[in-house]
């Protein structure tokens, strides 16, 4: 069957549109925008009208692309810049108006499930006991550790994503030593205390993978994230985007991502390696049990 998914995340909202069957899925389309509602965020938490319809745009613009191509069953989901919003309902509720689509606000739990499962099922290979997986997302990031294809046994979801680090932090184009080390604190500041498990392999999944792809390979290890970290404080963002062929935008917030997954692959003791799937590939491939 072809089927969709719209994630509704901190720093993008993405469709993926795929065959799916229990033997896995095929990705026939895939699309972002950058949305980025972490920077639409009040005082107050709430998140601004503006913002909001502007989401629901991009979500009919893709539901009506996920429909041209023929999926059958779209599913759409929103992560943690709508979780923790007050007024989340009021965005879920101008979706369902417009879109006559009902949104999936995962909790915590849910994003660290999906995004195993996710990795779990897209390797092309059954991992040897247990594995972890780190999710990098724009408003949070999710550290999972368990066995294929589906049990999870340990998890910590991180009030910390590339988008709202790098919005508080690295604010110079391109950032600042000084900027990075804040950066890096906060984040030595969120791990704080976390006893992980050291699983004998790691896996590392999100929106920005691709694009950390280009410029780290698809091993991140010590030397990998020294590399790309200097790369991406080399020159603005525009220049790094046009030399590596990337998008400016995501550019930007690349260095606040690295330093996370550096973080979280310390915890793990393990280097991490890029997975081909996450949540959206999880939430399709639960569909299919």
């Amino acid at each position: 069957m072809r089927r969709a998914c719209i994630d509704i995340g901190s720093n993008t909202t993405r469709l993926l549109v795929a065959d799916c069957d229990r033997g896995g899925i095929e990705v026939i389309h895939q699309e972002r925008a950058f949305t980025r509602i972490g920077r639409a965020v009040g005082p107050d938490g709430q998140i601004e009208p503006a913002k909001i319809d502007e989401v629901v745009g991009v979500v009919a613009g893709q539901l009506w692309r996920a429909r041209e191509l023929g999926a059958a069953d779209i599913r759409a989901v929103a992560t943690a810049a709508v979780r923790l919003a007050p007024n989340r309902s009021a965005v879920a509720e101008a979706i369902a108006a417009r879109c006559g689509l009902e949104i999936w606000v995962l909790s915590e739990e849910d994003e660290a499930r999906l995004a195993f499962l996710g990795a779990a099922r897209t390797l092309g290979r059954v991992p040897d006991g247990d594995f972890g997986v780190v999710d990098v997302g724009g408003g949070s990031s999710e550290l999972v550790v368990g066995t294929a294809p589906d049990h999870v046994s340990w998890f910590r979801s991180l009030r910390l994503g590339s988008g709202d680090l790098a919005e508080r932090c690295l604010c110079s184009d391109p950032p600042s030593a000084t900027e990075l080390r804040t950066a890096r604190a906060e984040v030595q500041e969120a791990v704080r205390g976390i006893d992980a498990p050291h699983p004998a392999e790691a896996f590392a999944v999100g929106g920005s993978l691709a694009s950390v792809r280009r410029l780290a390979g698809s091993v991140l290890d010590a030397e990998a994230f020294a590399r790309s970290l200097s790369v991406l404080v080399s020159a603005r963002a525009t220049e790094v985007a046009e030399r590596f062929a990337l998008d400016a935008e995501r550019v930007r917030v690349m260095p606040a991502g690295l330093l996370i997954l550096q973080a979280a692959a310390e915890l793990f003791g393990s280097s991490l390696a890029i997975a081909p799937g996450g949540v959206r590939e999880g939430i399709l491939l639960e569909a299919i049990d």
